[in-house]
């Protein structure tokens, strides 16, 4: 039977190499997107033509208040799409980047931060809960910032602090239902993420590649697989775990 993986922020950046990666292992995908619907059908077009099945659902994941609508979407997506009530893979990686020094970190950046990486998952994991299969999985995404300290993003990091908390919270309650929580945490990688910083700016490229056990940035083929791989049923015993992609930085 087909597995069906619902990934959030999908239409671009580590969500979509995320969606493809595991549309190339024959899962299908519920693709979300904040506000470029182009941009989402774009990735339901190549994920058919790898062989799997997408669709794609509009999502805000700031505003607990359209949760409900949204999951009466993937409802009927699901039974529309797959002839089914519930999915198997629940991947929380939307979200964005604020650059700004601890004391000069606006209430509102804090608030929106918290609101899109803490308040939203919290609560739209709850809210589909009832849809995932006894036995799936949850895989919530942090960040290397989490673990070593870069000027500049006290406030983002803060928040994967408490989503890594939360995510052993959601491992220990949700075991009864064979459903494992494990957290992954990307390091420096090369996409549009924080108006692509890491891409974009040469010498901040060059010094996290030098402060890299493996010599480089990461790509976002670095990440999806790994997503994918941890989505797999040789990984099942896994739980409750923090898992860091980043090729050894700061070490």
């Amino acid at each position: 039977m087909t597995k069906i993986a619902l990934v959030t922020g999908s239409s671009r950046g580590l969500g979509k190499n995320t969606a493809l990666a595991l549309a190339k292992k024959g899962v299908g995908v519920i693709v979300t997107y904040h506000s470029n619907d182009e941009e989402a059908k774009s990735v339901v077009s190549s994920i058919e033509e790898i062989g799997a099945q997408a669709v794609a659902l509009q999502l805000d994941t700031s505003n607990t208040k359209t949760f409900d609508g949204f999951v009466e979407q993937v409802k009927q997506s699901l039974q529309d799409k797959w002839q089914t009530e519930h999915f198997d893979f629940l991947v929380n990686n939307a979200g964005i980047g604020v650059y700004a020094s601890f004391a000069d970190t606006t209430e509102d950046d804090f608030d929106r931060l918290m609101n899109i990486h803490v308040k939203g998952v919290f609560f739209l994991t709850q809210k589909l809960l009832p849809l995932i299969n006894d036995g799936g999985r949850i895989i919530n995404i942090s960040s290397g910032l989490a673990r070593f300290a870069l000027p500049g993003y006290a406030a983002y990091a803060t928040m994967k602090g408490a989503i890594e908390v939360l995510t052993r919270y959601m491992a220990k309650e949700l075991g009864q239902r064979h459903i494992t929580v494990n957290v992954i945490a990307p390091g420096a990688i090369e996409t549009d993420f924080a108006a692509g910083v890491v891409r974009d700016n040469p010498e901040i490229n060059k010094f996290i590649a030098s402060q890299t056990a493996l010599g480089r940035v990461g790509l976002p083929d670095d990440i999806g697989g790994a997503i994918a791989s941890l989505l797999s049923e040789e990984n099942r015993w896994v739980n409750a775990q923090r898992i860091e992609v980043s090729g050894g930085v700061f070490i």
